[in-house]
């Protein structure tokens, strides 16, 4: 009997031989810790490297990426003070433009009825009556406005927003807020009073023009 049989067991189980198994030491719990820690600690510097690729390659954030001085630029552009239309401030109101409204067509009384019209759209009327024999019968359009080269860039355009396709000549005469009407063969009515006011708010009161966006460093 072996000396690792232990006392009153024989038989089956009496152990025999000088050999027996080794036991392992077990593997300290601080060791498996810490390598839970540093698989952590790689896994988590794989997924920060792979975002920093991902945003190089695809620009990061515009903004970050611009830099602190594109906040500034942005609001600077927004501040900046609209366009508006240089013509604008020297246009007469209407009760300022005097019209002189003359037929050149063969249809009575035509005069009389657009100057009535235009003096309730706010005009100021003048003479009224036939076109002088330089016009008469030789006017195919809708209508010619004629004054001074002044009122090309005063009264006409006002004037322009009742009677639409209109033709406008100039002449000599000094006064700049007073035009001729001269109603042409191809004369129907004047443009209607919503889209006529409509043109002539545009007209007085232009959109701001949009201001180009400074370029920021």
């Amino acid at each position: 009997m072996s000396m690792l049989t232990p006392p009153g067991m024989g038989g089956k189980y009496r152990i025999t031989g000088d050999k027996y198994p080794r036991m392992r030491r077990g593997r300290p719990r601080s060791r498996i810790v810490l390598a839970v820690i540093a698989s952590v600690a790689a896994i988590g510097l794989i997924g920060w490297g792979s975002f920093q690729l991902v945003d190089v390659f695809t620009g990061g954030d515009k903004a970050t990426a611009a830099g602190p001085g594109s906040s500034d630029c942005k609001k600077r552009a927004s501040a900046s003070p609209a366009a508006t239309g240089p013509a604008s401030a020297k246009l007469p109101a209407p009760g300022q433009v005097k019209v002189n409204v003359l037929n050149a067509t063969a249809r009575g009384g035509l005069a009389k009825e657009t100057a009535d019209e235009l003096k309730k759209r706010g005009f100021k009327i003048g003479d009224v009556g036939n076109a002088t024999k330089a016009y008469d019968k030789k006017v195919k359009g809708p209508g010619i406005l004629l004054g001074a080269k002044a009122a090309t860039s005063a009264a006409m355009p006002v004037l322009g927003t009742q009677l639409k396709d209109a033709e406008q000549k100039t002449d000599g005469r000094a006064e700049p807020a007073e035009v001729d009407l001269i109603i042409g063969t191809g004369f129907k009515a004047l443009t209607a009073k919503p889209a006529a006011d409509k043109a002539l708010a545009a007209l007085t009161h232009p959109k701001p023009a949009p201001s180009a966006s400074p370029t920021c460093a």
